[in-house]
């Protein structure tokens, strides 16, 4: 693996030589969000020092600068938790955006976890013939500024599965006469007041934009191009994925997906009646094989069926008023939002490595992804929300704190 990072990255022109070197006297974790807190915290746990880098000047930036204002928490809270400290016992069972960033300051002030901000990173590579990694890093702020090559043992990238947003090229795009935007500049509904809305994306972000502008006296559209699994956040008062877990222990993930299918056609119907059609595989399945989360209803769908959000199916062209959609017909729209998701950012900085596919996750499955060769680990890459991001978080301090021991025992 060594030999072959060496080989791939002397077949491209290396970056200039930065004017500022440091050695790290431990991991370099690139990634100060949920992920890259949860690992530094462990480590530091197990006496282990380490550098966090990030492009932004906060910790958690997706979190804290490209969220919608009324987000909460999907899941409960305890499914949750960082290592090493719970939430607060005031807290609500679905935590506002507010209150999860409050805690993650809380947590990295805990831990001591104290940032670089404002280093993006442009490359990673590993050194074969010095058994190092080299990792290069701009000001993110003064681009005059001299860059910083971080050289260090172990690299753990923290980055996570939503690092980057997609955006779309829609044919006719340049001549819609309306503001168009992506989700992660959304904040709240009150901008969009009696206007005529299309919202691209039916995920939970799409869903959840539609019923606030319903809430501010919008007129959203919600295009749906593709099948979704569509759940109730909630059954007889219990989180639906805390009964998917329970069921989980007892028995297999096909027959569980099969029960939650069931159930909610019970709770919420017939949803090929509102343009929503299922998905041949089950929601578990799918989003462990393709990363793809089912939505939780919190109330769009009482919006869909009473008129006030319309359900449309995927867009062929732009106009200047509007949309052309594949069946022919066309709906207007005063302003377009692209609530089309995120993607890793992986593959554009690290260089000569293998371990991450070309979209940017581990090549190796779950639930072995989080180690590779040469001292490279992941965490937050399990397309499970913030419990695999806890999970991976101390496999890989445990993991490192064993190596580290061995090399300062010797000294």
């Amino acid at each position: 693996m060594a030999a072959a990072a060496a080989d791939a990255s002397s077949a491209e022109a290396p970056p200039a030589p930065a004017s500022r070197v440091v050695w790290v006297n431990g991991p370099i974790v690139v990634g100060a969000g949920p992920a890259g807190l949860s690992v530094a915290a462990c480590l530091r746990a197990r006496g282990v020092p380490c550098v966090v880098l990030d492009r932004a000047d906060c910790i958690a930036s997706l979190w804290q600068r490209r969220t919608y204002d009324r987000l909460r928490l999907h899941l409960p809270r305890h499914f949750c938790e960082l290592p090493g400290m719970p939430f607060p016992d005031h807290y609500p069972e679905y935590p506002t955006k507010r209150q999860f960033v409050d805690y993650l300051n809380a947590y990295a002030e805990q831990a001591g976890v104290q940032p670089r901000f404002n280093q993006a990173v442009t490359s990673a590579r590993y050194d074969g013939a010095a058994g190092l990694w080299r990792v290069r890093a701009e000001d993110a702020e003064d681009a005059s500024a001299a860059a910083t090559e971080y050289i260090g043992r172990w690299l753990v990238v923290a980055t996570g599965e939503n690092a980057e947003r997609i955006v779309p090229e829609f044919e006719g795009a340049e001549d819609f006469a309306g503001p168009v935007s992506h989700v992660s500049e959304y904040k709240c509904g009150e901008a969009y007041r009696g206007k005529r809305v299309l919202v691209v994306g039916c995920g939970n972000s799409g869903m959840e934009v539609c019923l606030d502008l319903c809430d501010h006296n919008a007129l959203p559209s919600m295009v749906v191009r593709d099948a979704v699994h569509v759940l109730p956040r909630e059954m007889f008062g219990v989180a639906t994925f805390s009964v998917a877990v329970f069921l989980l222990r007892f028995l297999p993930l096909w027959l569980v997906d099969a029960i939650l299918v069931l159930l909610a056609r019970l709770f919420l119907g017939d949803l090929d009646k509102l343009g929503i059609r299922r998905p041949p595989g089950g929601p578990l399945e799918l989003k462990n094989a393709r990363g793809r989360t089912p939505v939780l209803d919190i109330g769009a769908l009482a919006r869909i069926r009473s008129g006030h959000i319309q359900v449309v199916p995927g867009i062929r062209r732009f106009f200047r008023g509007g949309a052309e959609l594949v069946d022919g017909r066309r709906v207007a729209a005063d302003a377009v939002i692209l609530a089309t998701g995120y993607h890793s950012s992986v593959p554009q900085w690290l260089k000569g490595s293998d371990f991450f596919t070309e979209e940017g996750y581990p090549r190796v499955p779950f639930p072995h992804g989080w180690k590779g060769e040469s001292g490279i680990y992941s965490v937050g890459f399990t397309r499970r929300g913030l419990s695999g991001v806890s999970s991976d978080a101390v496999k890989v301090a445990q993991d490192i704190a064993v190596e580290w021991e061995k090399q300062t025992s010797t000294r």
